[in-house]
C-alpha cells in the first residue's frame, strides 16, 4: 500500500495530508473532463419537469469519481477488513447502477431493488460483525444493545432507503451532489467525534473532494450527470457513516432533505402500488423536486440553493447539540 511505503519512507504528514486534499480533486476533475464524452448519454424523462433538458448529456458520471474515489482510498488510507468491504460495496452500487444507466432499456424496479437489497444486507452484517449491535440515541445519550439479526435487518433497511431516496433525488443539476456533499460532511464530523475512526473519515473527506470536483461540471446549466452510477453508490457510503456513528438513527436529521426530496417518491409510488391508494398524494408530484419547479415555479438554482440551506441549518444545529 503507497500509504505504507510514504510513512516507511518517513514522508512529512503535512505533505501526505496536502497530497490527500489535492490528488482526489485533481484526478476527479481531469478524468471527468476527459471521460464524459465516452458515457452513455441521457434519454431525458418526457413525465418530469424540465425532464428533456438533460436528454443527449452524458450521463453515468458516477463510474468516474467513485473509481476515483476507490482507488485513492485504497492507496492513500490505511485499509482493513472492514473499510475494504465498504469501498467494495460503495463500487458495486455504483456498477449496478452504470449498467443500468448503460442499458438500451432501463432495468425493472425489482431487478434494482434487489440488488440493492443484497449490498444493503452485506454492509448491515459488515458494521455488525466488526463493531456489535449496540444503537446509541446520541441525542438522548443511551445506548440500547440489539439482537445481531434485528440490528441486520435494520441496518439493512437503513442502506436500502438511503440508497433509493439519494437516486431519487439525482432530477435537479447540483441537487443530489450538494445535498450529499452537506450530509457526508456532517457525517464525518460525528463519526469523528462520537466513533473516532481516522481512516474512515479520511475516506468521507476523499469522497466530498470527488463530488466537488463532479460538481464542476454538474452546475446549472450541466454539462454531466451522475446517473444512477453515482447516486446509489453515494447512498452505501452515506448508510454506512451514519452507522459508523455509532447513531444510525441520526440519519434521519442529516439527510432530512435527501429524504423528504427522494423518499416521497417511495411513499407515494408503494402506497399506489401495493396498498391500492390510488388518490394517495395526487396533488404532489415527487420527487418534491419536481413538485418545487412544476407546480412551485422555483428555478432549478433556487430548488438547490434552498433545500441545502435548510439541510445546513438542520445539520448545523444538530452538530451544535452533539459537539459544542
Amino acid at each position: 500500500m503507497l500509504f505504507e511505503l510514504l510513512n516507511d519512507n518517513g514522508t512529512d504528514k503535512k505533505i501526505f495530508m496536502l497530497a490527500l486534499v489535492l490528488l482526489p480533486f485533481l484526478l476527479a476533475f481531469a478524468a471527468l473532463k476527459l471521460g464524459r464524452d465516452i458515457l452513455p448519454k441521457d434519454h431525458g424523462k418526457a413525465d418530469v419537469a424540465d425532464g428533456m433538458q438533460s436528454a443527449g448529456k452524458p450521463t453515468g458520471g458516477g463510474v468516474i469519481f467513485v473509481t476515483v474515489f476507490t482507488l485513492v482510498c485504497a492507496l492513500l488510507i490505511p485499509m482493513n477488513t472492514e473499510r475494504i468491504i465498504y469501498l467494495c460495496a460503495v463500487y458495486l452500487s455504483m456498477l449496478s447502477g452504470f449498467f443500468d444507466d448503460s442499458a438500451k432499456v432501463p432495468w425493472g424496479r425489482v431487478k434494482k431493488g434487489l440488488l440493492d437489497l443484497v449490498i444493503a444486507v452485506g454492509v448491515a452484517y459488515t458494521y455488525c460483525h466488526f463493531n456489535g449491535s449496540d444503537l446509541h440515541i446520541a441525542l438522548l445519550d443511551k445506548t440500547f444493545t440489539l439482537p445481531q439479526w434485528l440490528y441486520v435487518i435494520l441496518g439493512a433497511a437503513l442502506v436500502w432507503g438511503s440508497i433509493n431516496v439519494t437516486n431519487c433525488s439525482d432530477g435537479v443539476d447540483g441537487l443530489c451532489g450538494s445535498l450529499s456533499i452537506i450530509s457526508i460532511g456532517t457525517a464525518a464530523l460525528l463519526v469523528h467525534t462520537l466513533s473516532p475512526d481516522g481512516s474512515f473519515t479520511m475516506m468521507l473527506c476523499v469522497m466530498i473532494l470527488c463530488l466537488l470536483a463532479y460538481l464542476w461540471y454538474n452546475a446549472n446549466p450541466s454539462r454531466l450527470l451522475m446517473g444512477d452510477a453515482g447516486s446509489r453508490a453515494l447512498g452505501v457510503l452515506i448508510a454506512a457513516a451514519m452507522m459508523k456513528t455509532g447513531s444510525p438513527i441520526l440519519f434521519l436529521p442529516v439527510c432530512v432533505m435527501l429524504i423528504i426530496d427522494g423518499g416521497a417518491s417511495l411513499l407515494k409510488i408503494s402506497c399506489i402500488k401495493f396498498l391500492h391508494m390510488k388518490g394517495f398524494m395526487k396533488n404532489i408530484t415527487t420527487p418534491i423536486h419536481d413538485h418545487l419547479k412544476k407546480n412551485k415555479k422555483w428555478s432549478a438554482p433556487q430548488v438547490v440553493f434552498r433545500l441545502a440551506i435548510v439541510q445546513l441549518v438542520v445539520n448545523a444545529a444538530l452538530l451544535a447539540a452533539l459537539i459544542f
